[in-house]
């Protein structure tokens, strides 16, 4: 094996045989409850019961949500089918070099939730030393907090992830114990959280309004979108069944069931503190609603809950890209420094106030690189991929200089295209991403550079679990790079810090 096709060897990348997957449909839902307990989506809440009643923005939220859900479950049959993980499948209508650009994109998303995550935590950690000795510097709090992540998670510490299964739901309890107070609280300034507005929109404008909460909650789920197979390639699924839909069962209760309740949840949650104090910060809130013991037993849960998170969701993701990217050269702990300098450097204490229209522009940006994935996966190569080259840099994917041009032009398109009509961002992106996809390379860049798997479409070559194949990739023992547990990718990391099943 060529020194300089090592990396994409890597085996943190190989292909998830049959044998080795482990997440049933309880375990994939519990996962969910885990990931969908998130307290950024309180700022959807809170700027959608501005301009819409909270009905309203209870139904934009599960239409949002269940929408974001069925990409998500068509995208992961990609890891269902073939066991390939996002950042390796991307080499199919990116290159073995062009998938570096989105998987970056999908990096720095993920560093920039880690800086939000820590600011939220660091606010707590603020407020606890504000009860105990009076001390009052959330900055101060935020780059300690910032630190002592980072350091752990470098050194591959694990007693923090411990926690993890213990974040999810005592945040659930401090959220129904918040919504109970704060709606006491409403109701005692005389007003009714289901029909109260601040400034009501009507006609188009409400229907904008509506939309926005729609492709606000789709964008906050965008990167998981696209890098499902990272965990779907993790899921059981019966060999030698051609059943679309009973082969992904194991994601249907998660992705369309599961995550829509949960995540509609902490949105009501948020829209109901703005009502009762005017604010969708959680911390904030929890201030104004409790004190003394209870208050600072409530924030310490914040900050381990926010802990726990950023390791596995989001540091360890993002670290892990950026050493890939980088090389031999940039190992690990360097990914780690990198994801926390750009999380630090987003300022979330800003992001946060205008994290709606920050999620129109990402998602945007992330469904057209789903619609890249769509188009190519299924309308192209119709679920049949040479797995084999997607490992070599001198194969199919290659192209030109390890460039596919036909996907980078559909995704900067479609995330403009997306971007200039940010009430449907979403939708935009993934629709413009999908039909400029298949355009450009079916009538250009493959007939360029022509694909097996287009030109012999023949199951028993290039289908995975459906013919009851499970990938094989030859990786000489010596060429490999040493990796530890702290390179694990988010898929893996998951399974071993939310499921015990």
């Amino acid at each position: 094996m060529s020194k300089k096709s090592d990396y994409l060897k890597s085996p943190d990348l190989l292909p998830i045989s049959h044998s080795k997957r482990s997440i049933g449909q309880f375990g994939f839902a519990v996962i969910w409850v885990g990931m969908a307990i998130v307290l950024a989506a309180f700022s959807i809440g809170g700027s959608g019961i501005i301009s819409l009643p909270l009905p309203l923005v209870i139904l934009a939220t599960l239409i949002g949500s269940v929408a974001i859900g069925v990409l998500m479950t068509i995208i992961g049959d990609i890891g269902v089918e073939h066991g390939l993980s996002f950042p390796v499948y991307m080499r199919a209508p990116f290159g073995t070099i062009g998938t570096h650009i989105p998987s970056i994109v999908r990096g720095i998303t993920a560093s920039c939730w880690f800086g939000i995550n820590t600011y939220f935590g660091s606010t707590a950690i603020n407020g606890i030393l504000n009860l105990l000795f009076g001390f009052d510097n959330w900055f101060v709090c935020f780059m300690f907090f910032a630190v002592v992540q980072l350091f752990n998670v470098s050194l591959g510490i694990k007693s923090i992830e411990r926690f993890a299964d213990l974040a999810a739901p005592i945040i659930i309890l401090i959220s129904v114990w918040m919504f109970i107070t704060l709606e006491d609280k409403a109701a005692l300034q005389g007003n009714d959280i289901w029909s109260w507005v601040e400034s009501p929109a009507t006609g188009a404008a409400a229907f904008t309004a509506f939309m926005v909460v729609i492709m606000a909650n789709m964008g906050f789920w965008a990167t998981l979108a696209a890098d499902m197979p990272s965990l779907s390639r993790f899921f059981k699924a019966p060999k030698h069944e051609k059943n679309w839909f009973k082969r992904n069962k194991t994601q249907f209760i998660g992705s369309i069931i599961v995550m829509p309740i949960v995540n509609t949840f902490m949105i009501i949650i948020g829209a109901v503190c703005y009502i009762a104090v005017s604010t969708a910060d959680p911390v904030m809130a929890l201030q104004e609603a409790a004190n003394g013991l209870i208050l600072g037993v409530l924030l310490l849960m914040i900050v381990l809950a926010q802990w726990s998170t950023n390791t596995s969701a989001n540091v360890i993701p993002a670290a892990t890209i950026f050493s890939n990217v980088g090389g031999p050269k940039v190992p690990f702990w360097v990914g780690v420094v990198i994801a926390g300098i750009i999380g630090i450097l987003a300022q979330p204490w800003s992001l946060f106030d205008i994290l709606n229209l920050a999620l129109l522009v990402i998602g945007g940006i992330l469904t057209s690189i789903v619609g890249v994935l769509f188009a190519d996966y299924y309308l192209l190569r119709k679920r049949r991929v040479n797995v084999k080259d997607l490992y070599e840099m001198d194969g199919q994917y290659r192209y030109a200089k390890g460039i596919n041009w036909a996907g980078m032009i559909a995704w900067i398109v479609g995330g403009i295209a997306a971007n200039l009509l940010q009430s449907y961002s979403s939708v935009v992106g993934f629709v413009v991403g999908t039909i400029l996809y298949y355009v450009l390379a079916k009538y250009w860049w493959f007939v360029k550079y022509p694909q097996a798997e287009i030109l012999d479409p023949d199951d028993s070559k290039y289908l995975g679990i459906t013919v009851g194949r499970d990938w094989d990739i030859d990786v000489e023992e010596e060429a490999l790079p040493d990796t530890t547990e702290a390179t694990q990718p988010v898929g893996e990391e998951l399974l071993t810090t939310k499921t015990t099943e």
